[in-house]
């Protein structure tokens, strides 16, 4: 099933993602007429979409089948760019790999974030929750939420969990942006919007600045360990032999980059939804014990992750269709998390949606290892706010990230009332 050229010009284009409306509008009738279907565009490899939630968990789980590696969709020209020039060898992460290495270099950390182990920072991420919500406090309650607010909070729990001092995220923070914002012109490092080449190029250079840094904490856990996730990273063996240095950065950069940015989109997503949801926020106020329902309702809204393309290992066939050996599939999450089949009115935000079969997180082998995390994260941050909120409304247009791969609100001004 071939997929028609303009919806697969959509759902690979970064500037689509920052068109919310219209990008949902072409995955619905991406799922009604075309729920898995190859794509073939000039300038991009083929690839097939998997719109559907079933098709999205099912690809997923056939981990070995189905192999990691690629982010989201790149041009033939970045294809080629990074083959010629080496892009992207700098670090390797837990997202890019494949049995058997993914399941031992997962388990150097997994324990770590299980939620009993992460109960001892509670008390911690508590307070620099309660510290956010003073500054919006402090605000007036008019600012952009996103940039002022849901920026700095878990980036501020990352810092924690590493043991990096509080000084070190500015740093880390403008890191962040331009690293998934490599294609978007506000956020990118050359600030003019980037060619396709261009934009590798950037994030190469946002990858070796952040290199130097974990380098350099790396080198203090291992003069200096302590109980902080940074020595856990940078002591760490795998068959008996230290891991490398690009795998180690791997850690170091997923943990701090990702395990932000992916939660300060969903945290900005959540008071955006809210906002233009009066009666939503008013349920949440009167019955805090829907906080736990509000986070992953607000996940699945906001769809941090955008796509992780998968490449196929051999001959299979998913959703009927013949899949062949090196054929990249996009695994579409905003799709799978409106998808009309999972979900009861599935563009309607209902902080008590229950069940929710949300997929922000991905699935199978590769689901987040910082789940537990960020869910505790985007709880505790709720109930420090919502008891204090009086009111809350936008105070202008959102926007949002210019990325095919992970991003989210970008801008979202708000005039809150609190107590």
């Amino acid at each position: 099933m071939k997929l028609p050229d303009d919806a697969a010009r959509t759902i690979a284009d970064p500037r689509s993602y920052a068109r919310w409306d219209e990008l949902h509008e072409t995955f619905a009738r991406t799922r009604r007429d075309h729920p898995f279907a190859r794509a073939e565009l000039d300038d991009y490899p083929p690839f097939w979409v998997a719109s559907k939630l079933a098709d999205i968990r099912e690809v997923a789980s056939r981990n070995l089948e189905f192999l990691s590696g690629l982010g989201g969709l790149l041009t033939r020209e970045q294809v080629a760019f990074q083959r010629a020039t080496g892009a992207g060898q700098q670090f390797r992460s837990i997202v890019q790999m494949n049995e058997p290495d993914h399941r031992k270099y997962r388990g150097l950390t997994q324990s770590w974030f299980q939620l009993a182990s992460l109960r001892r920072f509670e008390s911690r991420i508590r307070a620099l929750a309660r510290r956010q919500v003073d500054r919006l406090a402090e605000l007036g309650g008019a600012c952009d939420f996103a940039r002022e607010i849901a920026s700095h909070y878990p980036l501020l729990v990352i810092l924690l969990i590493l043991g990096a001092p509080e000084a070190d995220e500015p740093f880390l923070l403008r890191l962040t942006r331009e690293f998934f914002g490599n294609v978007d012109e506000e956020l990118s490092r050359g600030k003019a919007r980037p060619s396709a080449t261009e934009a590798i190029a950037t994030q190469e250079a946002v990858v070796a600045d952040a290199r130097r840094y974990f380098e350099e904490l790396s080198a203090a856990r291992r003069r200096e360990p302590s109980e902080d996730l940074a020595s856990v990273v940078a002591n760490a063996e795998v068959d008996g032999a230290p891991i490398s240095a690009v795998d180690a950065m791997g850690y170091y950069i997923t943990v701090a980059f990702a395990g932000h940015d992916t939660t300060s989109s969903s945290l900005s997503g959540a008071l955006w939804a809210l906002a233009e949801r009066p009666d939503q926020l008013a349920r949440v106020r009167a019955d805090r014990s829907l906080v736990p329902t509000l986070v992953e309702e607000a996940v699945r809204w906001t769809s941090p992750i955008h796509q992780f393309v998968r490449v196929a290992a051999r001959d299979a066939e998913v959703a009927g269709q013949e899949v062949r050996k090196d054929d990249w599939i996009v695994l579409a999450f905003p799709s799978g998390n409106r998808d009309e089949e999972a979900f009861d009115a599935p563009f309607e935000f209902r902080a008590d949606r229950a069940p929710n079969r949300q997929i922000g997180f991905g699935f199978g082998a590769h689901m987040c290892l910082g789940v537990h995390l960020a869910r505790m994260e985007l709880g505790i941050f709720l109930e420090e706010l919502l008891p204090r909120l009086e009111s809350l409304e936008l105070a202008g247009t959102p926007t949002r990230t210019v990325s095919n791969w992970v991003g989210g609100p970008k801008s979202v001004p708000i005039r809150a009332r609190l107590r």
